[in-house]
């Protein structure tokens, strides 16, 4: 009866009504059944599952109320009739303990018929005791007509719950019971009238059974239908969070937790389009949307590439860190990759705009302080010295080229080669050493290195 579980986040469409999400799970009004074989599996295995408790406490009520009329018995029954009870007891409490059990089982769920053969087993077996008890107080003068239609309502009642959804199975089960009540009646009963009243009872009984039956199951695939809804609606706004803060800032944020980090050592990249002001006068609002979008996607497709956390884009700027949220052996080294990288995806750009496009990449390394502030459009920020000086070194590259602080280039140089640094007064900084990366190295620092 189960298959598979499919994800929830894929079952739901976006922005629909309830009753438009009921149609569009393929819900039949007629027999309430979702359409989707794999989605009809998974509400019937939840819901059986919900109700492994409530089950468990049938069994314990049952069993209980068997072994009271046991316990009463010898007060009233005959010698033999008592062990006839008993005997029909010890069975009818082993099928209890053992559904019991068999709801403690992993597959349990996923198989309606161990509640089928359970509850049929054990309202066959309180048919018979409730026979015996007939019989003793007709041998007694006493008539016990109600007493028996409650045991038998008590069975049925459970199964119209445990099968509430499934209400093919319901019919099965009432047929079955059916069959034997009405074959029992026709034994024990001689007379046309107490044949009659029985069966209208019992007819107006499984009547209200299978109306509970439909209308609990009615009314729990609607609330899966709803549930279903809010967990995709979860997903897309959880999968919206992640794509706005890195997952584990994200998910502190779910914690409530305060986001708020000091970083040692990370690298800090500004990249900028040069002349973007004149650029912006001299094309069209739309050509200039799509060559910031295609400048941005570059940007972003390399800092997957070289595992560089991007931080934000101001204007036609472009922030990104090396070593914060996302952590790196060699900030500085990943850091420069990452401007070296888009620096060489700006040729195809150029092809594919018509724009002579160039960029300025400016690095410093050093502490930050990172974090989220704010409730309405938050993001993750990083706040500190580091970043006021990597924006202005970021001034002093050349067009499609790199500049880095002292501290940069003493982490990241490796085998590339630097021009010598050129001492420049930054504003709101002071003077600093400047390295500007080199396609390949002047006669100069040959020279000084030979």
């Amino acid at each position: 009866m189960a298959g598979p579980p499919s994800d929830k986040g894929q079952t739901m469409q976006q922005d629909h009504t309830p009753h438009q999400v009921a149609q569009i799970q393929g819900v039949q009004t007629m027999t309430g059944r979702f359409v989707d074989p794999a989605l009809e599996s998974r509400f019937v295995t939840g819901e059986r599952q919900a109700r492994v408790v409530h089950m468990r406490l049938f069994a314990g009520f049952l069993a209980a109320m068997l072994i009271g009329y046991a316990l009463v018995n010898p007060l009233y029954f005959t010698r033999a009739d008592e062990l006839r009870f008993t005997l029909l007891l010890l069975p009818a409490l082993a099928i209890l303990a053992g559904y019991a059990g068999a709801t403690a089982w992993r597959g349990y769920a996923a198989r309606p018929m161990i509640d089928f053969a359970s509850l049929l087993g054990v309202a066959f077996l309180i048919m018979a005791e409730n026979t015996l008890l007939f019989e003793e107080m007709h041998r007694a003068q006493v008539q016990l007509h109600a007493s028996i239609a409650i045991n038998g309502l008590i069975v049925m009642a459970f199964a119209a719950i445990a099968f509430a959804g499934q209400l093919r199975w319901f019919a099965a089960w009432l047929g079955c019971h059916a069959c034997v009540y009405f074959g029992i009646m026709l034994v024990t009963e001689a007379d046309v009238i107490p044949l009659i009243y029985a069966t209208l009872a019992y007819c107006t009984s499984a009547a209200v059974m299978v109306l509970l039956n439909w209308s609990v199951g009615h009314a729990h695939r609607q609330s899966f239908i709803l549930s279903d809804a809010l967990e995709a609606e979860r997903a897309k706004t959880e999968e919206l969070l992640f794509n706005v803060l890195p997952p584990a800032v994200a998910a502190r944020l779910k914690a409530g937790q305060v986001v708020a980090d000091s970083y040692p050592d990370v690298s800090v990249v500004f990249i900028d389009i040069c002349g973007f002001s004149d650029l912006s006068r001299r094309i069209s609002p739309g050509h200039l949307v799509d060559l910031l979008n295609g400048f941005f996607l570059l940007a972003d497709k390399c800092a997957a590439q070289t595992g560089v956390e991007k931080v934000k884009t101001i204007g036609d700027a472009y922030l990104a860190i090396s070593g914060g949220n996302s952590p790196s052996h060699n900030s500085a080294d990943a850091a420069i990759r990452f401007g070296e990288g888009v620096i060489a995806g700006l040729p195809e750009l150029r092809a594919a705009t018509g724009i002579d496009l160039h960029i300025r990449v400016g690095i410093h390394t050093g502490p930050v302080v990172g974090g989220v502030i704010g409730e309405t459009r938050m993001a993750y920020d990083y706040w500190g010295e580091t970043m006021n000086i990597a924006s202005r070194i970021e001034g002093t590259a050349h067009p499609d080229g790199i500049a880095v602080s002292e501290t940069t280039w003493l982490r990241g140089r490796g085998e590339r080669h630097f021009e010598l640094p050129q001492v420049i007064t930054l504003k709101g900084v002071g003077d600093m050493p400047v390295y500007r990366l080199a396609d390949k190295p002047s006669a100069e620092i040959i020279r000084l290195v030979g």
